[in-house]
């Protein structure tokens, strides 16, 4: 993975909540998205249903809900 960019979403097919040590650093700040289809069966409209969940989810990286939203307004007030 050296020389890679980090993974936004990690897919996780077949019900297993967990990412059994895959990736394990690379994940930090990496969104997770569980389901139980098999990966068999994982097809485009799985797929649409796991990028449509990642559209919702505030990104963090590693602050809270309450920083990023002060972070924004200073942004704001500064322009």
């Amino acid at each position: 993975t050296a020389g890679l960019p980090e993974p936004d979403l990690f897919i996780r097919t077949g019900g297993e909540q967990r990412v059994s040590n895959f990736l394990l650093w690379q994940l930090a700040y990496t969104e997770l998205y569980f389901t139980e289809t098999l990966w068999p069966d994982f097809d485009q409209n799985a797929m649409q249903e796991a990028i449509n969940s990642f559209k919702t989810r505030q990104r963090r990286f590693g602050c809270t809900g309450e920083q990023i939203l002060n972070k924004s307004v200073n942004l704001v007030n500064h322009n």
